[in-house]
């Protein structure tokens, strides 16, 4: 399954659980793993906490902080080389289990979708694998 995601700022985090959760349960799937996939090299994927957005903020913070988006090493002609090296350290890919027909999330926990080069048009994929097929 695959879906959109517009962003409308150079870095932003998307919480994207909510379809996640529409693609398990129209699969049908009760018991398995979910994968959801991230095809962009300036883009990324994390599970962290969802109930204070200051904790995204502060990732945010911390990331430009690590890598910021102008530097006078970087060679990349586009002009994009921070976001590159944060899709990198966020990772393009999570794996999640499936139990009763939900996502196995933490209480506080939720997926984002990590723009750094945005504002732009995106993909997210989504694989579920069926737990009690051998």
């Amino acid at each position: 399954m695959t879906f959109n995601v517009r962003t409308t700022q150079r870095s932003e985090f998307l919480d994207i659980t909510g379809e996640i959760r529409k693609a398990l349960t129209s699969s049908g799937i009760e018991e398995g793993i979910v994968t959801v996939f991230v095809p962009h090299t300036t883009a990324g994927i994390t599970i962290n906490e969802n109930a204070d957005p200051d904790v995204i903020r502060d990732i945010q913070a911390a990331l430009e902080r690590m890598v910021p988006w102008q530097h006078p090493a970087y060679r990349h002609s586009e002009g994009n080389s921070a976001a590159h090296i944060k899709s990198s350290l966020m990772g393009s890919s999570v794996s999640i289990t499936a139990a009763g027909g939900d996502l196995k999330l933490g209480t506080w926990q939720s997926v984002f979708f990590c723009e750094f080069d945005g504002p732009r048009s995106r993909k997210v994929w989504i694989e579920i694998t069926d737990g009690k097929k051998s």
